[in-house]
């Protein structure tokens, strides 16, 4: 019992000690020359200064190439990595800055003209639930038909596989969507 105990309270005292230390990880990672990291899956991680002048409403990085969304809170104690789906062709793919100007839970979902005309056989308009695209939340972006939401079809994330928009797993989405605010940044590149 003793035993037990001790090794529980070495387990939370390293932990403690690991959660201390990481701003200061962060920090020396910060003064290195190379601020991307890649771990095994591929994911790039950026520090948000390399995008963004500041975080003030939160920030969403997008990375097409890693098919990866990070997420900064505004006061930068919340962090988050997903693994994203991302559009299906260069062509599909607008970059730059855009920003959150509306949140949906439950989203309704009609295509674009261009996506009516490459698939005429698509609805014209698809209700909310589970079968439909956007999944179960969507932050839509200032540029029109963009947005980054959920997704029901788990294959396609980690893949170039749609319209234009940024995918997450719903459970993903749910989470980004509580954390996001109208007015967050987001960047794709």
């Amino acid at each position: 019992m003793t035993k037990t105990l001790k090794t529980r309270r070495q387990f939370v005292s390293t932990t403690m000690i690991g959660l201390l230390a990481a701003p200061s990880l962060l920090r020396a990672q910060e003064q290195e020359p190379s601020a991307v990291r890649r771990n095994i899956s591929s994911f790039s991680v950026d520090l948000w200064q390399d995008h963004f002048d500041n975080l003030q409403h939160g920030a969403i990085l997008c990375d097409i190439d890693s098919r990866a969304v990070q997420s900064w809170s505004e006061e930068e104690s919340v962090y988050k990595l997903y693994p994203s789906s991302v559009p299906a062709s260069e062509e599909l793919t607008r970059r730059g800055y855009t920003e959150v100007i509306r949140k949906v839970e439950g989203p309704s979902w009609r295509p674009t003209p261009s996506m009516k005309e490459r698939n005429p056989e698509w609805p014209d308009y698809w209700p909310p639930g589970p079968d439909n695209p956007l999944g179960t939340h969507a932050l839509y972006l200032s540029w029109q038909y963009y947005r980054v939401h959920g997704t029901g079809d788990t294959r396609k994330i980690g893949r170039q596989s749609s319209n234009g928009c940024i995918g997450l797993y719903n459970e993903h989405i749910a989470e980004l969507f509580a954390l996001a605010e109208v007015g967050t940044q987001v960047r794709i590149f």
